[in-house]
Order: C-alpha cells, then sequence, then structure tokens
C-alpha cells in the first residue's frame, strides 16, 4: 500500500477541514483547566460500498513503541457482522501527526481480499524481528475462514503485508488479542502469541504461538482444562510469563511459563457484578489489561458492586504479579458512588518505564451522566483518568468528548456500537488513547470517526481522589448479557451461550 503521508494537523479553517475530510485538531470539552487538551481526528470511513453502514469506524486498539504508536480499528461496520475493512493508523512524532490507510487482501470491500468483513483488530509489536503486527478476524458469508489472521508492516507500520493464516478453519472464531515478548532478557524473547475462542464450542479458548516474527504459527492449543472464555488480552511479563486475563464464568487468568508450549487452567480474578448499560449500547464487563515495567498485571471492568442495587457501574480493577494471586477489586473513584454516572467500555495503559507504587496508570472509557436513560434520552461520553502512584490515588478526571446521542451510532447483532474494547498506549511518557466519536448523520450518512487526545498527562501534583475507604455493598447483578456471534454462515452452536464480538 502506498505510504499515505498527511499532517492532520494542517487544517485552519471549516473549509479547510471539508477540504481534508476534517482530519483537524479542535478543542476539547475537559474538566480540569489545564493542560489544554485537544481532539485529532486520525482516520475516517471512505468507503460507499455496501452492506456497510457508512461512513463508521469502530472498536480500536493501540500500541506504543517510543515514538511510534500505531492503531487499528473497524471501517464501516456491517450491522450483521464485522466490517467493510480494517484501517490502520500510523505516527512516528508521538501522536503529533498521522498517516493511514486500510490493509490490503483481506476484504473484498477494500479490494484484492478473499473475505466478506473483518472484525476485531488487535495491535503488536515485535521488537527482536522489528515487525509490527495487526490480528483480525476474517468473516465469509459463503465458506469457513481461518480463525484468525496477522497483517504484517516492516516498515514501522506504513506497508501492510498481505495476510498470514492463523489456526485452522473454522465455522466461527471470536475476541482474538495479540501481544510479542519484546523483553531482550526474556528467554522467548521475540515470541508473539494470539488468543481467540470458538464459539461453536461453547467459547473454547484457544492460544497460538510464533517465533519467526509471524510469518508462521504454531497450533492452536487450549488451557489445561480447555475452559471456556471470551475477551483474554494476553500480556508478557520481563521473565517471560505469559497472562492472559479474560472472561469466564468471572474475571479469570491463565498463563504460560514456557513459552507457549503449555497453558494452565485459568484462575479467579473476580466475580463480575454488572450493571446493563441502557439505551441498547453494545457493551459488557469484558477485560481491559496492561502491565507495568516490572510485570504487575493490572485488569479492569465495569462492575456494580460499589453501587446500591447494581443501579449502575463503576470502573474497578484488580492486580497481580504473577498473574495467580490477585488484589481485592478496588474503585477508580472517577465520581462519587452516591452518583447517576454509569462507565463502560475502559482502556487501560501503564507507563512501561514506570513500575511499583509509582506506576503511572492511564484509562480512556465510555460514560452516561445519568445511567437511567433511554436511546433517544441517553447522552455518550468519552473520560480519561490518571493515577501517578498505581492507583493509591487518582488525579479528577477529564472529558474528552461528547455528548454524543446513540442514534448516531451504527447497528450491530449486538447493540449500538462504538466497539467492545478501547486501548490507552503511553509514547516516551505520554498517554494516548484512541476512541470512536460520533457526529449528527446526514440523511443515512453516519459520522463517526477515530480520535485521539493531545495535551494528556499524568499529574503527579494537584487534587487527588481515592476510594480507599470504598466497599462493596452486595452481591447483586444484572444478567451478564450473551450475545449473539457475528462471524461464519453457521448459526450459533447451543453451547455458545457467551458474549461475541
Amino acid at each position: 500500500m502506498t505510504r499515505i503521508l498527511s499532517d492532520l494537523r494542517s487544517c485552519t479553517s471549516l473549509l479547510a477541514s471539508l477540504a481534508c475530510l476534517a482530519f483537524c485538531t479542535v478543542p476539547a470539552v475537559h474538566a480540569q483547566d489545564a493542560p489544554a487538551i485537544t481532539l485529532t481526528q486520525i482516520s475516517s470511513d471512505p468507503f460507499t460500498v455496501g452492506p456497510g453502514q457508512h461512513a463508521t469506524e469502530v472498536e480500536p486498539h493501540v500500541l506504543a513503541n517510543g515514538t511510534t504508536e500505531v492503531s487499528a480499528f473497524q471501517t464501516g461496520r456491517i450491522a450483521p457482522g464485522g466490517a467493510t475493512a480494517i484501517g490502520w493508523a500510523t505516527s512516528t512524532d508521538g501522536g503529533s501527526t498521522w498517516s493511514h490507510g486500510f490493509l490490503p487482501g483481506l476484504t473484498v470491500g477494500n479490494g484484492g481480499g478473499p473475505y466478506s468483513a473483518a472484525s476485531d483488530p488487535a495491535v503488536a509489536y515485535d521488537a527482536k524481528h522489528g515487525v509490527w503486527m495487526i490480528a483480525s478476524l476474517p468473516i465469509s458469508n459463503t465458506s469457513t475462514t481461518v480463525a484468525v489472521v496477522v497483517s504484517r508492516s516492516t516498515d514501522s507500520g506504513f506497508t501492510w503485508d498481505n495476510p498470514v493464516n492463523v489456526g485452522p478453519k473454522v465455522d466461527s472464531s471470536d475476541k482474538n488479542w495479540i501481544v510479542c515478548d519484546s523483553y531482550s532478557a526474556s528467554p522467548f524473547y521475540g515470541n508473539c502469541y494470539v488468543e481467540w475462542d470458538n464459539p461453536d464450542t461453547g467459547d473454547g479458548i484457544l492460544m497460538s504461538t510464533s517465533s519467526d516474527g509471524g510469518l508462521t504459527w504454531g497450533p492452536a492449543t487450549g488451557t489445561a482444562n480447555h475452559a471456556f472464555g471470551i475477551g483474554g488480552q494476553p500480556l508478557v511479563q520481563p521473565n517471560g510469563t505469559v497472562v492472559v486475563p479474560i472472561e469466564t464464568n468471572g474475571i479469570s487468568a491463565f498463563s504460560s511459563t514456557n513459552g507457549g508450549s503449555t497453558w494452565s487452567a485459568p484462575v479467579t480474578v473476580s466475580n463480575i457484578q454488572s450493571h446493563i448499560d441502557d439505551g441498547g449500547i453494545r457493551s459488557g464487563p469484558l477485560p481491559s489489561a496492561a502491565v507495568d515495567g516490572a510485570g504487575t498485571v493490572y485488569v479492569v471492568w465495569e462492575d456494580c458492586r460499589f453501587r446500591a442495587k447494581c443501579s449502575t457501574n463503576d470502573l474497578v480493577y484488580s492486580t497481580s504479579a504473577d498473574g495467580i494471586h490477585w488484589s481485592a477489586v478496588a474503585r477508580i473513584p472517577i465520581d462519587p458512588t452516591t452518583s447517576t454516572i454509569d462507565h463502560f467500555i475502559p482502556g487501560i495503559g501503564i507507563d512501561p518505564t514506570t513500575s511499583g507504587t509509582t506506576a503511572h496508570i492511564a484509562v480512556h472509557y465510555y460514560f452516561y451522566p445519568k445511567s437511567n436513560c433511554t436511546q433517544s434520552t441517553c447522552r455518550l461520553y468519552v473520560g480519561y483518568i490518571s493515577s501517578h502512584n498505581a492507583g493509591t490515588t487518582w488525579n479528577l478526571p477529564v472529558k474528552l468528548a461528547g455528548p454524543m446521542q446513540l442514534t448516531w451510532l451504527p447497528n450491530s447483532q449486538n447493540g449500538l456500537m462504538v466497539g467492545d474494547y478501547i486501548a490507552t498506549a503511553f509514547s516516551n511518557g505520554v498517554p494516548h488513547g484512541v476512541f470512536a466519536v460520533a457526529a449528527a448523520k446526514s440523511g443515512t450518512t453516519f459520522s463517526e470517526t477515530m480520535y485521539t487526545a493531545d495535551g494528556l498527562t499524568v499529574p503527579e501534583a494537584g487534587p487527588q481522589l481515592s476510594s480507599a475507604g470504598d466497599k462493596p455493598l452486595h452481591n447483586l447483578s444484572d444478567p451478564i448479557e450473551r450475545e449473539q456471534p457475528e462471524k461464519g454462515i453457521a448459526p450459533p452452536s447451543k453451547k455458545a451461550k457467551r458474549r461475541s464480538k
């Protein structure tokens, strides 16, 4: 793919914004007077081919290595499943300017690809082989497909090869994630790991390993007890241990200490107590996970245990040094437990140069100011919060985008969509998130695109929030949402009762 160079900050007026597809920097709404925060649009949906809902971009992931940041996301969301293409956006100057495009050789809608659609992009970087990777799920309306594919870039994320197959051919697969071991002292330096699940077996968990920069992948391997789960996010510790937080019947984690040759049975992190987010938005308690510079793993999800009658969700988290023993669940104190605010779809990032009691944490998330709302009355925002001391206290939250009306969002088989996940990455100490922001439709044409926020920090001074005295109030939970699979031609198995992508 031809490298597309564009300084997305060059738009200085409304006319110029229109001329460059509105890739402009605009002031963000925020709760703090400093620092000055701006939103920068990093991509948009140029496609018109059916059956995609255009112009929409949803479900981003982002990863950083030094000053290089690579994001991937669905472009042209198709209501029954997947998207017209998988988009990418790359910055090599710490998020100041971005180039963007779409993965080749993947989808029919983008030209030259064999698949009807693709979904669930996740980004990894292999330092040993100097390769960026985007893993995604191929979707076919006429045949079975391989479980997962991986697209590779050897020029810092500006051109991408045709995808490499991972896993056997299946009727359906779901919620893949990818990570690489980039610790030079690790005994498994250069190994990369892909996780996904098989809805036809009730979300059987599967892992595959590559040791040659993603060119070839080993067999699909289950956990020691052939466990079921969805939404796993593998992380690598400096000693080479791989820890995979995942949603099972609660929040769990499994691991490998031998470079992916075998995988343990999952251990329990916590039960799930979740409030169903109103308005028909697609959401749920899938985990978001990150690791600090010393290997401590953090997992975050939405949860109502600190709220009276499970009336709304906080963001909560647990930590572990070994993936086996986990801390008690703590609340991120974005607002008082008496508020009506509902928080969901978190994306956590940790500065890899920090660790222990001085770990710098940043979380992007979506929220409703009032949880008890309908599709016509719910108002959707993007928020940000950070901690400079490993979650002991938290800085004041920042409002980044909104209000958005839910009718501005594209539909999916599992509800109105911004994504099942978002992410946060640190580039040389500076946090960046990538997230979907929607504006009003023009007729039947949507306006939902990918943004990042510039000017975010992790302050070490100023007002601090704490949840140290908060205690769970009950064991209540709404039913955990069980969504329908969207990939493949076969109907869901009777065993497939868990949430799917």
